[in-house]
Parts: C-alpha cells; sequence; structure tokens
C-alpha cells in the first residue's frame, strides 16, 4: 500500500481521539538539531499569540488486538486497515515539518499484536526523529494499557507529553464494552508516569543534566455518552485523578455512535456535545477556581444544568453566600462570582489596595457586570436602577443558544416580584426556578 494511503486511513482513524493540547514544555533544538516545543502551546488550535499551530495525528496502526464495542478500530468491525513501519512515519512527519505543515506529532495505535509490541514499534519512530533526524518538536505519545514499565519508561524519555486513555468511566462500562482492558491495566502505566516524572523533577537540581521524563506530564480522556455513567460519577473520577495521578488535563469525548450494538446508543444518536462542553466548564472549575466535584453536583443531582453552567447554577443554589463585597472579599471568594475571572479577580485584589470600587471600576478591569451585578455590593450598594427579579438573574446567566430553550420552559412572567439579596435563601425564587428547571433535565435540548 502506498504511503499516503496509509496517511489517509490512519490520519481517519485518529479523529477520535481529542487528547490534544498546549505543550506546557519550553524546549529548543539543540546544536544541529530541528524543531522546538514552546510552552504556549502546540494543537490543533490558535496559540495565544495568535499563531495558527498544528500537529500530524495519526496512529501506528489501526489493526488492533482488541474488540472495544465502541472503537471504529476494534477487531470485528469491517473498515480499511493499515500500518506504518517506524521508518515510514518518522521520514512522512519530517518531510511534514520541513514544508511547515505540523510542528509536531500526535502518535497513538490500535494494539498490534500486544501492547509491548506495539509501544516497542511507536519507541522506534520517535528514536528516529530524535536520535537520527535531531527532531527537537512537540511530541504526545499513547501509553498502550497493558504496555510493561521498561518500554513506558523508554517513550516517556523520547516524548513530551504522554496519555493512557481510561476511556469508559467505571470499571462495570469497562468489562461490558471494552473486555480485552481492565481499570489496572490503565491506571498501572498511568501510575508509572507520574512517579518518573515525580522522581525526574525532584532529582533534576542533583541530576542536572538528566533526560528529562515527559516535561510537559500527562493526560487521558474519558467517552461521554456511551455508558449510563453520570455526570456526577464522571466529575468525582476525574477529580481522583487530578489528585492521585497529578493529570495536566482529563478530556472529554462526546461518544459519535459508530456501531450498531444493543449496548450502545442508537447509530443516529446525536453526540451528547451540550453535556461535554458542561464538563469541560466544571473541569476548569476544578483545576482554577477551587470547587469540588461534590459542591457541583450531588447524589440528587448527578446530571448538569442544561441551561446555566456550572459556576452559575451552584451561586443559584447557594445565594447565601451573596451578596459578596467586593471590597472586602477574599480572592477564593471573589472566583465564585459569576462574571469574574482568574486575571478580574487578580486584578480586583491588586485595585483595591489603593482605591474603593464602584461598578464602572469593576466594568473597566473586566468583570462581566451583566452577569455579577446579582450577586455582589459596591460600598453596600447594588447597580442603580437594577431590579432583582428571577427573570433578570436567568436572563443574564443563560447563554444566546439556552435562553431560547428556558422561556419554552419558563415563559416570561409580566408581573414579576422584585426580589431582595438579603432574603432568606429558602424563599428566594431564583432558587425555586432552578429547582424547577432541574425537572426538566430529561427534556431533548
Amino acid at each position: 500500500m502506498d504511503v499516503f494511503d496509509k496517511l489517509k486511513i490512519l490520519t481517519d482513524a485518529a479523529k477520535y481521539d481529542v487528547a490534544c493540547t498546549s505543550s506546557g514544555v519550553d524546549k529548543k533544538a539543540v546544536v544541529g538539531g530541528i524543531g522546538s516545543a514552546a510552552a504556549s502551546g502546540i494543537c490543533h488550535s490558535f496559540a495565544g499569540d495568535g499563531r495558527c499551530i498544528s500537529l500530524l495525528k495519526v496512529l501506528m496502526t489501526n489493526v488492533c488486538a482488541y474488540d472495544c464495542q465502541y472503537c471504529v478500530n476494534r477487531k470485528s468491525n469491517d473498515t480499511p486497515r493499515a500500518s506504518f513501519t517506524p521508518r515510514e512515519l518518522a521520514d512522512l512527519t519530517i518531510n511534514f515539518y520541513r514544508r511547515n505543515y505540523i510542528e509536531g506529532l500526535f502518535l497513538s495505535s490500535g494494539v498490534l499484536k500486544n501492547p509491548d509490541y506495539t509501544s516497542e514499534q511507536m519507541i522506534e519512530v520517535l528514536h528516529i526523529l530524535r536520535k537520527e533526524y535531531g527532531f527537537s518538536g512537540y511530541i504526545h505519545a499513547k501509553a498502550i494499557p497493558g504496555t510493561d514499565s521498561a518500554l513506558i519508561a523508554q517513550l516517556g524519555l523520547l516524548a513530551d507529553r504522554m496519555s493512557v486513555n481510561i476511556e469508559l468511566p467505571s470499571q462495570s462500562s469497562l468489562q461490558l464494552l471494552a473486555p480485552d482492558k481492565s481499570k489496572h491495566s490503565i491506571l498501572a502505566p498511568m501510575g508509572y508516569i507520574k512517579n518518573r516524572i515525580q522522581e525526574n523533577s525532584t532529582d533534576m537540581i542533583k541530576y542536572r543534566h538528566a533526560p528529562k521524563f515527559v516535561p510537559a506530564g500527562q493526560s487521558t480522556q474519558m467517552i461521554i455518552g456511551a455508558t449510563p455513567d453520570t455526570d456526577f460519577q464522571i466529575l468525582n473520577l476525574t477529580e481522583g485523578l487530578y489528585r492521585k495521578y497529578k493529570l495536566k488535563r482529563v478530556f472529554f469525548s462526546a461518544y459519535m455512535p459508530v456501531a450498531e450494538n444493543t449496548l450502545l446508543p442508537m447509530t443516529d444518536t446525536k453526540p451528547p456535545l451540550w453535556r461535554e462542553h458542561r464538563l469541560y466548564q466544571a473541569d476548569w472549575l476544578l483545576r482554577f477556581y477551587g470547587f469540588s466535584a461534590n459542591e457541583l453536583l450531588d447524589q440528587e443531582h448527578q446530571s448538569f444544568n442544561p441551561y446555566v453552567d456550572p459556576k452559575g447554577n451552584w451561586a443559584l443554589n447557594h445565594m447565601e453566600f451573596f451578596p459578596m463585597n467586593i471590597n472586602r472579599a477574599p480572592y477564593s471568594d471573589l472566583l465564585r462570582v459569576p462574571g469574574i475571572g482568574i486575571n478580574s479577580a487578580k486584578r480586583i485584589i491588586t485595585a483595591r489596595r489603593t482605591t474603593t470600587l464602584n461598578f464602572d471600576g469593576l466594568k473597566k478591569l473586566g468583570v462581566v457586570l451583566k452577569r455579577a451585578q446579582f450577586f455582589i455590593t459596591c460600598g453596600g450598594k447594588v447597580p442603580n436602577g437594577l431590579k432583582i427579579t428571577q427573570d433578570a438573574m436567568m436572563r443574564a446567566l443563560l447563554s444566546e443558544k439556552s435562553l431560547g430553550i428556558y422561556h419554552q420552559h419558563f415563559p416570561h412572567q409580566q408581573e414579576s416580584e422584585q426580589l431582595s439579596l438579603f432574603q432568606s435563601p429558602s424563599i428566594i425564587p431564583a432558587k425555586l426556578a432552578l429547582e424547577d428547571m432541574q425537572k426538566c433535565l430529561t427534556s431533548p435540548i
């Protein structure tokens, strides 16, 4: 088979893996080498400085010994198969880089023969790139579950970032849909990578010139919507992975039906993109805003509100913390106000050292007053003319797309009672409306 026919098959087969992210590592080419990796990011996107950047995202092979029911590359699926040799893939990567098509490589693979043999093939690709071509660009490599730790070690010394995909959120889902995989085969390499990264970073002062092991850290991916696992279960697992394995990112991939199977959603089922979006928003709150999974969801409410983002949803359910005095609230509390982000919270802390902030000042600092004004006071006052009603709060917190959906279920009321921010939270109409909205979670979006 021609190498470009292989490329067509194996790049298309790689599209279901979403774990591409910014590199998080600064690395320049060695003398006589080519390529570099920058902390500003290597991904299929635009960097913070406006650069359009890209990776060659490809599989080593889509031949697979496993029969995971959700995967298009499962061994029982009738699909065109192809495999690169290590030399073919390394040469292809370098040729694309020299033509300025790509800035790095994202390499994954089906399980060819067994995990160890597959990893050996991937290691050979990276060895050719790093040692023969002197390529210092960004490389993200997938660790195959079940691979021997000695091979993981070799792969980690050649790659900038590694990932081990969990795929399904629970052991029961794995047993049902991916019987060739186990929780242990996935978590064992993840734990090994975490320990090696930690050793490498703590010993770096003592062994300054030691080769770096996965300097950009590790990540993982979960498929959303293929199994009955709830948002509550997924978010708690996500939080546990960050805490135990020190992951850089957990990626969520809305399941796209690729097979007719009674254990999976129907092939005409639309991917749950809205649910994926809410999980990414919640993930951001876990990593940067100081929230915990149990604050955002609980046993009684295991799905995210489709109308309101997780932060706004939390605020409406916890009005006892509001209104918040913007001139006195600590940084950790400011982050919990809808409309105040990390940068604007830092600006508030800096600015109020020398002045007393008002609403005009907050707007200049980047606060989204449309959302925040219902939850804050400046000098004990709310904005002039602000009527704090159920409908007004909902309109402020809803995105344009979800606004129409909300009004389908909750028509605008002409006579709305003004809401005091100082009322007991048990009688706040907005909270009661939210409870009504949560009853509609099963309604199609």
